[in-house]
């Protein structure tokens, strides 16, 4: 008998197991349902298998980036006690990739997407490294923001690129290309949102990602030498597309299309303005640029 009640054990047990995995997921959709409607909106081009990995990815992102971003800070909780909480979340994380079991949800459901993808601590420690800097009150320098840049943008879009080339994998020289136009994606959709938030970051957060300019007196000029070096971002991100599996290469292209959109609004609105409105792409040009990306060139093949 004993050995039939192992095994009786054993499956309730990885019932369980899966059942809480299902809702730890499924808490990784709420998070980007509840926060971005653009990400949400390229998340639901991208194929089943990728999907749900790229949103937990993107829910841990969420909870770490408020922190610091003001939900902690409208609860009371200090700078110190932030600096705390993002230890404590990092800690958790890896923790939880070794184990294969956190009792946050979200975090549960990161670390079985990095146990199968391959994601670990290379990635890891640069984004929260960047969350970090953003509790530091230090003036940026122009090396001190290449490095936030890619400790909170280019390895988010390493971490996506590992998802997509998981069951579909890549040569090696194919995916030093895939993983420079990560980055250079990642580094596009930081500065664009750099200068959107350009009110924001200054009046409430107190931070400037633009050493040298004052965000007050920007000029139209200084704003558009920070276009074209988004701009030719974009271009290097766009050249690696064909190269991207089948089952996320739409989702990308409608990432990617959206803040071509956006870096042109940007370059459109005078200077004057970035720090009364937030550039914007109204709804419906959003489903536009997502349609387009389903039926644009190459995006059917595999």
């Amino acid at each position: 008998m004993t050995p039939l009640r192992a095994v009786s054990s054993r499956t309730a047990s990885d019932t369980n197991l899966l059942k809480y995995a299902e809702t730890a997921r499924a808490s990784s959709a709420t998070v980007i349902g509840h926060y971005s409607t653009s990400f949400g909106l390229a998340a639901r081009l991208l194929d089943s298998r990728v999907r749900t990995p790229v949103r937990t990815i993107y829910a841990l992102v969420r909870i770490a980036d408020e922190i610091v971003d003001g939900a902690a800070t409208e609860a009371g909780v200090g700078i110190e006690e932030q600096r705390q909480l993002l230890d404590e979340l990092e800690l958790e994380t890896e923790r939880a990739i070794v184990r294969g079991y956190s009792t946050n949800l979200v975090v549960h459901a990161f670390a079985a997407t990095a146990r199968q993808c391959g994601i670990d601590s290379s990635l890891i420690a640069p984004f929260f490294a960047s969350m970090r800097r953003d509790l530091d009150p230090t003036p940026f320098s122009a090396e001190g923001v290449a490095e936030y840049i890619y400790g909170s943008a280019e390895v988010i879009g390493l971490m996506c690129l590992r998802t997509f080339v998981h069951w579909s994998p890549r040569n090696d020289s194919e995916l030093s290309v895939l993983e420079d136009g990560a980055r250079h994606l990642g580094a596009a959709f930081q500065k664009i949102n750099f200068l959107r938030d350009l009110s924001c970051d200054r009046e409430v957060l107190g931070r400037n990602y633009f050493p040298g300019i004052d965000p007050l007196h920007l000029t139209d000029a200084q704003k558009n030498v920070i276009l074209d070096d988004i701009d030719a971002d974009l271009a290097i991100a766009s050249a690696v597309l064909p190269l991207l599996p089948a089952g996320c290469r739409r989702a990308v292209a409608a990432a990617q299309g959206l803040f071509t959109r956006l870096s042109r609004r940007l370059r459109s609105t005078p200077a004057n303005q970035l720090l009364r409105s937030r550039v914007r792409v109204p709804d419906g040009e959003k489903l536009m640029i997502a349609l387009n990306s389903t039926i644009g060139r190459g995006a059917w093949k595999r």
